[in-house]
């Protein structure tokens, strides 16, 4: 059976490339995630996986920005 979701989160602070880049590989690093794209013009960042909110937000405050409220 396929867990997979899709979902959007809301990303600050992201203003290049390399931005885009570092939330991407900490986030694609969880298990259970099958991709990851951040897009810095929109600041969103789409996970699709079977993955946990909490686990997602913990990444991207690795990387060294926040998860929107």
């Amino acid at each position: 059976m396929d867990n997979a979701v899709e979902r959007t989160y809301v990303v600050q602070g992201m203003t290049c490339g390399n931005c885009e880049l570092s939330v991407r590989e900490e986030v694609e690093e969880l298990a259970g995630v099958e991709s990851a794209t951040a897009d810095r013009a929109t600041g969103q960042l789409t996970v699709r996986g079977d993955v946990d909110d909490a686990a997602v937000r913990d990444a991207v405050k690795a990387a060294g920005y926040e998860v929107a409220a």
